[in-house]
C-alpha cells in the first residue's frame, strides 16, 4: 500500500482533513495505494509555491536547466523496466506497452534537453539605418497541466519538461486512477536537482482541476481528456485570457485499400485497435475496407482478435490486459449493446469474457462488429475500449466521406501501395496525425501531438516546437544606439 501524497515546494504531503480514494490493480482489484482528493485549498498552496519559484527559475541560464533534465533523463534510462512492471500493475496493459509508453516520456523529456537551441530567438541589425531588431523567448510563470489515466507517465510528460526547460513553473494534476508511476518520476527529477516549487503534484478530482483553471496566477493550462472536458477547460480558461492547449477525444478510421498486403493489414489493426484495451486516443476505431479489400481484411482481423490473449499485465504472454475500471467496463458494454440494437452485426463478442486467474478484473474481450453505420453511436463516438467497427466503402472517395464526416480529427491511417492513393488521402483527409502503413500514428517527441475538429482545442500542441512556443512568448526589440 502506497500512500500518494501532493508535492508541493519540495516537500511530499498528507493534505489534512480531506477524502481520499483508492488505486487498485484493475486486473485483480488488489488495492495498491489510496490518492488525496485536494481541492481549491491544495491548488492554491502549490500555485503559490510554483509562482514564488519561479523568479529564480526563470534567471537559471537554459543550459543549466537543461542539464537537470539531461540527469532525469539518465535516472529515467535507468528506472524504466521498474517503472513499467509498476504502471502495469497499476493501469493494466502489458509490460511490453508500459515500457514503450514511459521511452515515448523519456523521448519529451530528452528533446527538451535542447532547449538551448530550441529557444533562440533571431536578430537583424540595420532594419533601418542605426537601427537593430532582435526577437526572443521569454518563459510566462506558472502553468497547469491536466492528463488523464490512459498514459500516466507520457502524457505528463508531454508538457511540463517543455514548460520547465523553459523557465516556467508547473502545478500538475494527474488522473486520480493511476498516479503511482508518475510519483516516482517526481521523486527522481527532485534528485536530478529540479529546484522546490519548479514543478508541484495536486492529486484530485473536478474540484481542484477547476481550481486549478481559475487560478488567477496560472498563466496557461495544457489539458488531456474527452472533447466534451477538452472544449469546457478551452473556454473556462480562455476566457480569462489564459494559453490553453486542450486535447480530447477520438473516432479514428482505418482505410485498406485492395492493394494492401493483408497481413501488414491484419498485424496494424489489430495491434491499433486493442492495444492498451483500446484505451488510447490513437486507437483505430472504424476499420473500412474499399471494395475487393474488406473481405479479406475482416477474417484476418476477427481470427486475429479472437486469438488475442488476456490477462494481467505483468504475466508473460498476455496480449490484452483488462480495462481500467468497473464504471468504464460498464460504459464499453453499453456501446455494444447499442451497436446491437442499432442493427451493426456483432461477429465476436467481448461480454461476459473472464480470466480464470482473476475473475475479479475488469475484463472486456476483443470485440468486432461489421456493418456499422456512421450515423449511430458505434460509428461516430468515442468508445475507449476494445471494439472495433467494420465497414465497407466502394472507393477511396466514398472512404474518404466517411472521414470528412466525422466530428473527431485526431488520427487516420491508410493502407496501400499505390503512393497516389496515399498522397491524395493525406491532401484530402484533414486530419492532424495521418498513418501510411502504420496503425499508430504517434509522432515523435520532435513532432506535434494533437488533433483537429473536436479532437483539439487551442491553436499550438504538445510536444515539438509547439510545446516550445506555447511555453514562451516572443518578445521583440528594436534598438538605436
Amino acid at each position: 500500500m502506497i500512500s500518494v501524497r501532493n508535492y508541493v515546494a519540495g516537500q511530499w504531503l498528507v493534505p489534512d482533513g480531506i477524502d481520499t480514494t483508492p488505486i487498485e490493480d484493475p486486473a485483480t482489484r488488489e488495492r495498491l495505494g489510496t490518492v488525496p482528493l485536494s481541492g481549491a485549498r491544495e491548488v492554491a498552496a502549490a500555485v503559490a509555491a510554483a509562482k514564488a519559484a519561479f523568479p529564480e527559475w526563470r534567471r537559471t541560464p537554459a543550459v543549466e536547466r537543461a542539464r537537470v533534465l539531461f540527469r532525469l533523463k539518465i535516472m529515467l534510462d535507468e528506472a524504466r523496466q521498474e517503472m513499467a512492471v509498476q504502471l502495469s500493475r497499476e493501469h493494466g496493459k502489458n509490460v511490453a506497452e508500459t515500457a514503450g509508453e514511459i521511452q515515448r516520456g523519456i523521448e519529451n523529456v530528452e528533446h527538451a534537453c535542447g532547449i538551448p537551441s530550441l529557444m533562440m530567438g533571431d536578430a537583424l541589425e540595420d532594419v533601418a539605418r542605426g537601427i537593430d531588431c532582435e526577437s526572443l523567448r521569454q518563459p510566462l510563470g506558472v502553468f497547469g497541466v491536466i492528463t488523464p489515466y490512459n498514459f500516466p507517465v507520457m502524457i505528463p510528460m508531454w508538457f511540463w519538461p517543455y514548460a520547465v526547460a523553459t523557465g516556467n513553473t508547473v502545478v500538475l494534476k494527474p488522473s486520480e486512477q493511476d498516479p503511482l508511476t508518475h510519483q516516482r518520476v517526481i521523486e527522481l527529477a527532485a534528485e536530478a536537482g529540479l529546484p522546490p516549487g519548479v514543478l508541484n503534484v495536486v492529486h484530485g478530482r473536478k474540484e481542484a482541476v477547476e481550481a486549478l483553471i481559475d487560478h488567477p496566477d496560472v498563466t496557461g493550462v495544457s489539458f488531456v481528456g474527452s472533447s466534451a472536458v477538452a472544449r469546457m477547460v478551452y473556454a473556462r480558461a480562455g476566457e480569462a485570457g489564459k494559453r490553453v492547449q486542450a486535447l480530447g477525444g477520438a473516432k479514428n478510421h482505418m482505410i485498406v485499400l485492395p492493394d494492401a498486403d493483408p497481413d501488414v493489414v491484419a498485424d496494424a489493426v489489430l495491434s491499433s485497435v486493442y492495444g492498451s484495451a483500446g484505451q488510447r486516443c490513437l486507437a483505430g476505431s472504424v476499420i473500412v475496407g474499399v471494395g475487393e479489400a474488406y473481405e479479406p481484411m475482416r477474417e484476418r482481423i476477427l481470427d486475429g482478435a479472437a486469438s488475442l490473449r488476456m490477462g494481467r499485465g505483468v504475466d508473460e504472454g498476455v496480449d490484452m490486459g483488462p480495462v481500467i475500471s468497473e464504471a468504464h467496463r460498464e460504459r464499453v458494454m453499453r456501446f455494444i449493446n447499442q451497436g446491437e440494437r442499432d442493427g451493426a452485426r456483432l461477429l465476436l463478442d467481448g461480454r461476459g469474457r473472464t480470466v480464470d486467474q482473476y475473475p475479479e478484473g475488469h475484463w472486456v474481450g476483443p470485440t468486432v462488429f461489421e456493418d456499422v453505420r456512421p450515423d449511430t453511436p458505434l460509428g461516430n463516438e468515442e468508445v475507449f475500449g476494445p471494439v472495433a467497427g467494420l465497414s465497407r466503402a466502394s472507393s477511396l472517395d466514398d472512404a474518404l466521406d466517411l472521414v470528412e464526416a466525422s466530428p473527431y480529427g485526431n488520427a487516420t491511417s491508410i493502407f496501400t501501395t499505390s503512393g497516389w492513393a496515399a498522397r491524395e488521402f493525406r491532401y484530402r483527409a484533414g486530419i492532424s496525425m495521418i498513418g501510411v502503413n502504420i496503425g499508430v500514428a504517434a509522432p515523435m517527441a520532435f513532432f506535434p501531438f494533437g488533433g483537429a475538429k473536436h479532437s483539439f482545442y487551442g491553436d499550438l500542441k504538445a510536444q515539438g516546437r509547439d510545446a516550445v512556443e506555447f511555453f514562451t512568448d516572443k518578445r521583440v526589440v528594436i534598438s538605436r544606439w
